[in-house]
């Protein structure tokens, strides 16, 4: 017998859907601001903000598989 599909996955991905699109509109709001820089600092600026938005998926990519966001300790173990 197999499982009942959990709802965990269906809700992870309009999470992280929702994830994108708010630091997507985030990024692009300070498009004005950051377009006065040296264009040296916009290319940090924007390969920092390209990276880090992937840091919290992990915890909700952990979540969406086991239902747990952290891994249990290793006394847990």
């Amino acid at each position: 017998m197999t499982p009942a599909p959990s709802w965990r996955k269906p809700a992870g991905a309009f999470a992280i859907i929702a994830l994108i699109l708010i630091w997507c509109v985030g990024v692009a709001s300070l498009s004005a601001n950051v377009g006065q820089w040296p264009v040296l600092v916009q290319l940090a600026f924007y390969v920092f903000t390209g990276i880090v938005w992937i840091l919290p998926l992990k915890p909700l990519l952990r979540w969406m598989e086991t239902g747990r966001w952290r891994l249990p300790h290793k006394d847990q173990m």
